[in-house]
């Protein structure tokens, strides 16, 4: 079967896409490293504090989370177990449904969210604009 010319354009979009993607992530780890985060932890923390921002006292399923930031459950389980560890969310039980978890947000994590929140910011508007270089390390003049 041969491949159109459309179809090829359309693999080489996708491709892009990917590609685009994997050097955010990395981009995003290694900036984010000085905080003690990858991007998926600070994406976790993101998504919390976003729902905090509209109720004051969010918290998410587990089962949200993960539609929410593109993780396996399995895989955002180890994260948040991880995330919890480190003192940045909490785990309980989900009052609706005993099987369930609920993740939320503690102080500290909120306090490293709101430290970290500036440099991903920088790296997603970077990277999104297709800028070349370092990420600049926001409020310093030098790295």
């Amino acid at each position: 079967m041969a491949v159109t010319k459309s179809e090829r354009a359309l693999v080489e979009q996708w491709r892009d896409v990917l590609a685009l993607h994997a050097r955010t992530m990395c981009e995003l780890d290694r900036a984010l490293h000085r905080h003690g985060l990858g991007a998926s932890d600070f994406e976790v923390l993101d998504v919390l504090a976003e729902g905090a921002a509209e109720d004051g006292g969010c918290a998410y399923r587990v089962q949200e989370l993960a539609s929410r930031v593109h993780l396996s459950q399995s895989a955002l389980s180890r994260l948040v177990a991880r995330l919890e560890k480190d003192g940045l969310v909490t785990r309980g039980m989900c009052s609706e449904d005993r099987r369930g978890v609920r993740v939320a947000l503690t102080d500290a994590g909120r306090a490293r969210h709101a430290e970290a929140q500036p440099l991903q910011r920088a790296v997603l508007s970077r990277m999104l604009a297709g800028e070349p270089g370092p990420v600049p390390v926001p409020g310093s003049t030098t790295r």
